[in-house]
């Protein structure tokens, strides 16, 4: 089964990861019986009669619980599923798709778990792979799940006074149609201590519509998300040894950044809302790319070499909730 299995859990690029096959069982070794020897008995340490009272009532450690097990009742459906299985105690109803490939692939994304697999591949075959990696499966959709209900907590209610974070600080919006802000929709004001958020004045009227006040903050962000891109490319490119030729901002729901052969570079303008570090470490990733056009250990040495912490910054992005723009 194991040739069969591939598994899409890099949720940067979306790449898949092989699983190894089995380790082939190695021939037993021929018994020779022994004299025993006497046992030996180490009696507990016991500090005073209360901790020996705790120690002959905690009695045996108890075997890890599947997470399988601890997901009573829990049902994950996605919204194409035409097939589902029951791992545990969850009910799971998935998308499956047949397609020209060689292994059975899964994805676990923001609708739910995707499961693919060769024409050749019985169903029996994927009912079998699934139960085999039911404890993936599910934490992948319980982390899914949850990082959803973060990003539902950040939906931001365009109005005056709104809120929003901006390189990892907090921006309040206040609605100030009285002046032009040299053509640039809006402007961020100096913070007079370092403790109160900062105030991102917008030329928008105090009656406009929510999307309104949303699309001039969009538009605000973007204009910095590229100045800042710009400014960070420049930067990593020469101690990377490369050399980009184009910057195209996307608003991609799962995928930060991406690179081309041609030095051409797409990042996500919604990093604006991460800290710098955060955004050094996608920037540094996708021109890594430009040298090592892969995953490997190779492409992750080049990206230490001028962000020493990425795997800590990667993890924040991972973890780290944005606003929900729709």
């Amino acid at each position: 089964m194991r040739g069969l299995l591939q598994f899409t859990m890099d949720l940067f690029e979306g790449l898949g990861n092989e699983f190894a096959p089995a380790k082939p069982t190695e021939p037993r070794a021929k018994k020779v019986r022994k004299k025993a020897a006497p046992p030996v008995v180490v009696a507990p340490v016991v500090a005073d009669a209360q901790s020996r009272e705790r120690a002959d009532l905690a009695g045996p450690a108890l075997p890890a619980i599947p997470l399988r097990d601890t997901l009573a009742l829990a049902s994950f459906v996605h919204p194409q599923a035409t097939r589902e299985a029951v791992l545990g105690s969850a009910r799971v109803a998935y998308e499956f798709k047949r397609g020209k490939r060689k292994t059975i692939g899964f994805l676990v994304g923001a609708e739910g778990l995707s499961v693919r697999a060769p024409r050749w591949v019985t169903l029996r075959d994927v009912d079998a792979a699934i139960q085999e990696k039911a404890d993936w499966i599910l934490r992948k959709l319980l982390e899914t799940r949850q990082r959803h209900a973060r990003v539902e907590a950040t939906r931001i209610e365009w109005k005056d006074g709104a809120e929003f974070p901006f390189m990892g600080e907090t921006v309040v919006i206040r609605l100030d149609p009285k002046h032009g802000f040299a053509s640039v929709g809006g402007t961020l004001d100096a913070s007079d201590d370092g403790a109160a958020p900062r105030t991102l004045r917008l030329a928008v009227a105090q009656n406009a519509e929510a999307s309104q006040i949303r699309d001039a903050a969009q538009a605000w962000l973007m204009r910095q998300a590229r100045r800042l891109f710009i400014e960070r490319l420049d930067h990593f490119a020469p101690r990377l040894g490369v050399r980009w030729q184009k910057l195209s901002l996307s608003n991609a729901a799962t995928r930060w950044g991406s690179a081309s052969a041609d030095g051409s570079i797409r990042l996500n303008w919604r990093l604006i809302h991460f800290r710098l570090p955060v955004i050094d470490y996608v920037v540094a990733h996708e021109l890594a790319h430009l040298r090592v056009m892969d995953h490997s250990q190779r492409f992750w040495n080049t990206v230490e070499s001028v962000v020493p912490d990425y795997d800590l910054l990667r993890q924040q992005l991972k973890d780290e909730a944005v606003p929900r723009w729709s």
